[in-house]
């Protein structure tokens, strides 16, 4: 596994470098100490499996970077690691497209199993306190009402029995609850929800702010998340997969 990881404190870069490489032989990390250092390391070499962006940055906004690299390099997983923990920051940073985000003063052993959820096709979010805390702004005017990034946790949810995972089942909703939920996950709008399902859109429109209600969240970008947390201590997204019927 090939690793660019993008920060401007050398101690913290030299420190995380020699913690990923910890991983194992298999893992080499490419350190770059700006945002312009990044772009042409990737621009000499797009051969990377993984992307470690720190969201302050003296050349560049982290938050800018993060967009740009995901529409340069769609198929490069991005893992925010952040000194931050603050939950508007992790739903902006999922919202814009991260795959994860792992605050600096997490364990070595959650950063492991951050990437490792991750290149398995997941994604990793730290427990926060979702409804708690302001949507961002992007999150709130999402066009696709979830993040693109996160599009395989609806994949998960496909043809599988989503009513069974024990974290899902413990929110008391509905069956038909859960089906809005599951299609939500897909990143659909409510039309095709309501499409999907055989409903009337202002129907899916109850059925979703009951959800949110739920969930104690205020968004789509805030309920994949907290349904992501739920998860985790389930065995995460991918138990939907071997759970469900074939």
């Amino acid at each position: 596994m090939k690793v660019l990881l993008v920060d401007d404190h050398p101690l913290i870069l030299s420190a995380l470098q020699t913690v990923i490489q910890g991983l194992g032989d298999h893992v080499s990390v490419v350190g770059a100490g700006s945002a312009r250092a990044a772009r042409e390391t990737l621009a000499a070499d797009n051969d990377f499996d993984l992307v470690l962006l720190d969201l302050h940055l003296g050349d560049a906004d982290g938050f800018d970077l993060l967009v740009e690299f995901r529409s340069t390099y769609p198929a490069l997983p991005v893992v925010v690691v952040s000194a931050s923990d603050r939950a508007s920051d992790v739903i902006r940073s999922i919202d814009l497209g991260a795959m994860g985000f792992v605050p600096k003063r997490a364990s070595n052993e959650t950063l492991f199993d951050a990437l490792r959820m991750v290149m398995s096709g997941g994604i990793y979010v730290p427990p926060i306190s979702i409804g708690n805390d302001r949507p961002s702004e992007r999150a709130q005017d999402s066009p696709w009402g979830v993040p693109a990034a996160v599009n395989q946790i609806g994949e998960a949810a496909k043809g599988g029995s989503f009513q069974q995972h024990p974290s899902i089942a413990s929110l008391g909703l509905t069956p038909r609850q859960t089906d809005v939920l599951a299609l939500l996950l897909q990143g659909n709008p409510n039309k095709l929800i309501a499409r999907e399902l055989g409903l009337s859109v202002e129907t899916v429109k109850d059925h979703v702010a009951a959800v949110l209600r739920v969930l104690n969240v205020s968004s789509r970008t805030q309920a994949v998340l907290a349904v992501s947390q739920m998860t985790q201590a389930h065995g995460g997204f991918s138990a939907w997969r071997h759970n469900g019927p074939r």
